[in-house]
């Protein structure tokens, strides 16, 4: 029998409206949040800000351009909500901090592995 989701996991599993606002809502503090492997999502719609581990073998970069503010980054990482072992899958416009995101549910061993990938 498979687990049910949670509900709210099971809400952020469609595509929704995010932002990232912590510790400011600019390109120069979101650099900062992904130099740490460390970035807060927040899903608009619901209020619900997820601080994500990144793992950066799924993170694209290439179109970012963080001293103009401009180009965009794909934010992958994993959390824990609500004891369910998700992914958080975050396209955000450097020029407001903002884009879309969704969850996906993973498997325990694919949550071990995308953490450990964190710590490097």
């Amino acid at each position: 029998m498979e687990k049910k989701l949670n509900e709210l996991v099971e809400r952020l599993t469609q595509e929704h409206e995010v932002e990232c606002t912590r510790p400011e809502k600019t390109a120069e503090a979101l650099k900062e949040c992904i130099d740490r492997n460390y970035v807060h999502v927040m899903f608009k719609k619901t209020g619900t800000e997820l601080g994500i581990q990144l793992d950066r073998r799924f993170c694209k970069f290439e179109e970012a351009d963080f001293e103009n503010a401009k180009g965009k980054v794909n934010l992958v990482g994993g959390l824990t909500l609500n004891y369910d072992k998700v992914r958080c899958i975050a396209e955000v416009d450097l020029s407001t901090c903002e884009g879309k995101g969704y969850l996906e549910p993973v498997s325990d061993e694919d949550y071990k592995v995308m953490m450990a990938q964190s710590d490097k």
